[in-house]
């Protein structure tokens, strides 16, 4: 039995902002530091076997410090990278609603039917995603690993992972916290959710400077 901590990273300048940052590459904010410093601080006493992360800077460098903390190899993975979203990186929804109305409004509707224009098909994401997971169980078969990753990414992963309908991700998980634990239980092919989008135990929370 496997236990899987899928954590989104830090805060990012663009995610301030809320804008698209699929596969751009962007940096944490000052907040977001503080956030994996939090982070870090609950991951040096969770009874980590391992860390592994996104190769995205922002990920990479929210998950290094935990490995640090626990004293545990981090691995980087690039299935657990976010979904691109193509025409739509780096752009807030009122940018979308401006150039690109009509993509908006099929994505709004079915956001893996009508996935955006130039876009990773959300299928491919979470089929990458949870074979980076089944991997990783397969790495740490009684372990407890902490997977920072992306809002998206686990999401889908989630929806795949627990046979919810693809297309309701946005739905059925609406958000997922910085930093926030979402933990699964994984046996013999069989995945529990044990908590979801969690905050950090309060003697663990870092004050966002």
């Amino acid at each position: 039995m496997t236990r899987l901590l899928l954590v989104r990273h830090g805060e990012t300048v663009w995610h301030s902002e809320n804008r698209y940052a699929g596969s751009s590459d962007i940096e944490l904010t000052r907040r977001g530091r503080g956030q994996a410093e939090a982070l870090a601080e609950w991951a040096a006493s969770a009874g980590l076997s391992a860390v592994w992360s996104s190769p995205l800077d922002r990920a990479r460098r929210t998950a290094a410090p935990c490995a640090a903390a626990a004293d545990v190899p981090h691995t980087v993975d690039e299935r657990l990278r976010e979904l691109d979203f193509g025409a739509a990186e780096g752009l807030t929804a009122p940018d979308m609603e401006k150039v690109l109305p009509e993509a908006l409004v099929a994505f709004r509707h079915d956001p893996v039917a009508h996935h955006l224009p130039g876009g990773e098909d959300p299928v491919d994401a979470a089929r990458r995603f949870t074979a980076c997971l089944d991997a990783i169980c397969q790495a740490h078969p009684d372990g407890r690993v902490l997977v920072v990753a992306h809002t998206t990414a686990i999401r889908l992963a989630l929806s795949q992972l627990l046979g919810l309908p693809l297309f309701n991700y946005r739905r059925t998980f609406p958000s997922i916290r910085n930093c926030g634990l979402t933990e699964i239980r994984c046996s013999d092919g069989n995945v529990s959710l044990l908590q979801f989008n969690a905050p950090l135990p309060v003697a663990s929370r870092h004050p966002a400077a």
